[in-house]
């Protein structure tokens, strides 16, 4: 039998809605600029700044508004108006200030889970913002352990499994393949993907189908009984 001593959860888009904010943004974004570049080729000029910038602004809104701006001096180089530059300023504020909304079932399965093992959340982005959703979703008192980190590295989850008995007895569930699944799969713990529909093309990965620390869910409803069927065999 396999004992799971760890369970550790993603924030964003596992726990409650994100991506879909930045989707929206960025639809506004394009029409601010629609007079200086086409939506496609605007989206590949945002997502090559994001790429270059997220060594020096790490994840999250705060970087992608900084990304937004630097795009936006780009396409028009270097004439972009300044309310134009005001008003990506306003919908980075807006995105900040948005009121978390749970995923379907997420309320109930975090207790569930919390009941039966030792809960961790495990959140990379911007620490006000995530300590602000955290605050706000009203899951906070079932994690054991909060940990918000700048990149979910192989070597960051062994880090933090380290302090929670090790990736041996961890499993990490989360809807990105790149940072919640292949990352800790590499760190020794099990990777289990929720797919939550909307996907940062920064966070793809190929599934590691032939490991066998690797599971895929259809919600995180799906968890407590998978976890019980891999402590059970």
């Amino acid at each position: 039998m396999t004992r799971l001593t760890t369970i550790a959860l993603d924030a964003d888009d596992t726990l409650w809605h994100n991506e879909r904010f930045f989707h929206l943004t960025q639809a506004r974004f394009a029409e601010l600029l629609a007079d200086h570049a086409a939506p496609e080729d605007l989206a590949d000029r945002l997502l090559a700044s994001e790429r270059r910038n997220i060594g020096h602004y790490g994840f999250g809104i705060k970087g992608f508004m900084l990304s937004m701006i630097e795009t936006a001096v780009e396409v028009t180089e270097g004439r972009v108006p300044g309310h134009v530059i005001g008003r990506i300023i306003a919908a980075g504020q807006e995105m900040l200030a948005h009121p978390i909304e749970l995923l379907p079932g997420v309320a109930d399965t975090v207790e569930s889970l919390a009941g039966a093992h030792r809960l961790v959340l495990i959140t990379k982005g911007d620490l006000l913002d995530q300590e602000r959703k955290l605050a706000q979703s009203g899951l906070g008192d079932h994690f054991a352990g909060v940990e918000i980190v700048s990149h979910k590295t192989p070597e960051t989850y062994a880090t933090v499994f380290a302090r929670y008995g090790g990736a041996e007895g961890a499993l990490m569930a989360g809807n990105s393949m790149a940072s919640d699944v292949v990352a800790p799969i590499r760190a020794g713990a099990w990777g289990v993907f929720v797919p939550h529909g909307l996907e940062w093309a920064l966070e793809r990965a190929d599934p590691p189908e032939d490991h066998p620390r690797y599971r895929r869910i259809s919600t995180l409803s799906d968890l407590p009984d998978l976890i019980r069927h891999i402590e059970e065999s």
